[in-house]
């Protein structure tokens, strides 16, 4: 480790002063809140805290002075731990008016009051069609809703919640403790109202002083043109409602997509197949198909070959983002009968044979190896 003195830019003759003022620097520059996934800020944080912790203690920096690493525990000994139960945080909150990080990386310490409720999630089932054209659907959620009776106060009738004794409606209590550094204060939610600031002392008997009853509640969410499957819509202030007045969380709306009978969806576009015969694909036909905007006729032409496809433009899928729809395309797919007369049979072997094609039917195959064995 490097000298304790160099890592904080300070003489050696530097006054307990100049050693605070150039460690809240530094610490500032280095702390991991300020360097998000930079290790070797990190590490050179925690040697400058070491530093600070030995040079400001007199009686650690005359051993320093005298013995060097060696007088103090050797390099890196008790780093980040020698600043209490609390660790380097404790060391922050002494300097920094108990805030927690000057980062925003310690817990929140923000004033008395209720919390917020919490944000909730809930499922939409959603038919294909709604999905692509938009629709507004209703949805049912177990949920925290204010007291109609308190108002959400908590108190019963004829009363109002009383200024905490103990935090004198601060909702906070501080404490202050010895360590290295002197005298350092730390704050707490106050046990005796739970940080709210304020005491229910006659409880509503509906909410029993929470503020708040759980209930069931539907509410109707418009769903967009272009959703599909893993969508998530956020309705502000449709969460839980804090308890005992506090504010009211969102509520995230989760899409899911039921799947259609004849359509498919590939990102903007519809997809659908067209199954034609080997004579239709062969002699062409036409076909009235029934899209989602109103039917379409689909001509195919003769010598349509499997997987041809016809692409009607703009009969596809809004785009959430942007402007226009996707296509809707139409894949061409051929199907081989299974099962053929004898009559059809014969009318296919002569087309093998005006065409030059050697067949060999199945029937044909299977007479012939029966024969082998009698």
């Amino acid at each position: 480790m490097a000298d304790y003195y160099a890592l904080l830019g300070v003489p050696r003759n530097a006054s307990n002063d100049d050693l605070k003022k150039a460690y809240r620097k530094l610490a500032r520059e280095l702390h991991p809140d300020a360097t998000p996934g930079d290790a070797a800020a990190e590490d050179r944080f925690k040697q400058v805290a070491h530093a600070y912790e030995v040079l400001s203690d007199p009686e650690t920096r005359a051993r320093y002075d005298r013995f060097g690493e060696r007088g103090v525990g050797g390099a890196g000994a008790n780093m980040g731990e020698g600043f209490g139960a609390g660790g380097l945080g404790d060391l922050f909150d002494a300097f920094f008016g108990g805030g927690g990080s000057p980062f925003g990386g310690g817990a929140p310490r923000g004033p008395a009051g209720p919390p917020r409720g919490q944000d909730l999630e809930v499922i939409a089932d959603v038919a294909f069609e709604q999905a692509v054209f938009g629709a507004t659907v209703p949805v049912t959620v177990r949920t925290a809703l204010r007291c109609e009776v308190c108002n959400g106060s908590g108190a019963g009738a004829g009363t109002k919640p009383v200024t905490c004794s103990e935090c004198n409606g601060r909702g906070q209590v501080q404490r202050v403790r010895q360590s290295l550094l002197g005298q350092m204060v730390t704050s707490s939610a106050c046990t005796k109202c739970g940080g709210f600031g304020k005491v229910v002392v006659t409880p509503c008997p509906t909410c029993n002083g929470d503020g708040r009853v759980v209930t069931d509640k539907t509410y109707q969410v418009d769903v967009p043109a272009g959703v599909d499957t893993g969508s998530t819509l956020r309705l502000t202030g449709r969460g839980a409602a804090g308890p005992r007045g506090g504010g009211v969380g969102d509520l995230y709306v989760h899409i899911r997509v039921a799947e259609h009978e004849r359509y498919r969806r590939e990102h903007d576009d519809l997809v659908t197949d067209l199954p034609v015969s080997i004579a239709q694909a062969a002699l062409g036909t036409r076909f009235t198909l029934p899209t989602l905007d109103g039917d379409e006729e689909i001509v195919v032409p003769s010598g349509t070959q499997p997987g041809r496809e016809f692409v009607l433009r703009q009969r596809g899928v809004p785009r959430l983002k942007g402007r226009g729809r996707g296509d809707l395309r139409v894949r061409v797919r051929v199907v081989v009968p299974t099962k053929l007369s004898d009559f059809e049979t014969e009318l296919l072997k002569k087309l093998a044979d005006s065409r030059g094609e050697e067949v060999h039917s199945e029937h044909g195959l299977l007479s012939r190896f029966k024969s082998a064995f009698q």
